[in-house]
């Protein structure tokens, strides 16, 4: 495979999120935090923001670095949300986490800038977006006024509805390659300081393409930029091992180990106790990772 010249990056292990600075000097661990209305809304607000608190504290316990807040799911045949409504989910729940939880390290997920900045000025820290500013055009520009915001920047085509139909690639390592080459210039012309990148499984792949991408995690690393994995109990893993999401944790602690060791530096999560198994097993054999 001949890997394409990419625009130079110093290399960037640090992470400024709003004067807290994380050093990604080994794997770190993203607990997932889904705000929907048959979660969140249950009850009353007070119950529902408490069970968050309460899950978010577990989650840190256990031993994530990150707390990822989302209030729109991306799942296929998910239900439109509103803008409005995705900050009457989202901005609740930061302003309580970060109010209790005030060493907590918050990302918004979102591909909103609008969202993005309610979140930030709300107490979050890192902004996390599936489309890397392709679903709204403000998204960029925002993210580089508000300074030191760690951006997340994820591959995908099309929407969660349509991806399935964009699934053709030359190359699927090397396009995703490619697409970073621009979307990290993009990113850094807009002011952006810190930025990660997630190849998006699961997100306008095949099965086989899902995995090829994995196999070859490993020349992501030539960007020079932390590498963030988001797999924990997706398709990809459920397909091969002919379970459910609800059986799919010890697949997910496999591939979890593969990603590791291919030079993921976050891996965004369900269950924080077994990722933080991977990560220590992991540097228990190789040392640092």
């Amino acid at each position: 495979m001949d890997i394409p010249k990419l625009q130079a990056h110093n290399t960037k292990l640090s992470l400024n999120c709003r004067g807290k600075l994380l050093v990604l000097s080994q794997p770190a661990v993203m607990g997932i935090l889904n705000i929907t209305p048959d979660s969140f809304f249950e009850g009353s607000r007070m119950q529902a923001l408490d069970e968050l608190l309460n899950k978010a504290e577990s989650m840190i316990a256990q031993g994530a670095t990150f707390i990822d807040i989302g209030g729109y799911s991306t799942r296929p045949g998910a239900a439109e949300v509103s803008i409005d409504e995705e900050i009457n989910r989202v901005v609740p729940a930061v302003e309580h986490l970060h109010k209790y939880l005030p060493d907590a390290i918050l990302s918004i997920d979102t591909f909103r800038a609008k969202v993005a900045k309610y979140a930030i000025d709300a107490g979050a820290h890192i902004i996390n977006d599936i489309s890397s500013g392709e679903d709204d055009a403000d998204m960029l520009t925002t993210v580089g006024q508000l300074g030191f915001v760690p951006y997340i920047m994820m591959h995908k085509r099309g929407t969660p509805k349509t991806m399935h139909q964009h699934t053709q690639y030359d190359d699927v390592t090397l396009d995703v390659l490619e697409y970073f080459n621009q979307k990290v210039a993009a990113a850094k012309q807009a002011g952006i300081v810190d930025l990660v990148i997630d190849p998006g499984f699961g997100f306008a792949k095949t099965l086989e393409q899902n995995y090829e991408l994995l196999k070859n995690l490993h020349h992501f690393n030539i960007t020079e930029l932390p590498i963030l994995v988001g797999i924990s109990r997706k398709k990809m893993i459920q397909n091969v091992t002919n379970t459910d999401a609800a059986g799919a944790l010890n697949g997910t602690s496999v591939v979890h180990t593969i990603a590791l060791l291919n030079g993921a530096k976050i891996l965004r999560v369900h269950d924080v106790k077994e990722a933080m198994e991977c990560i220590n097993i992991v540097k228990a054999t190789y040392g640092n990772i």
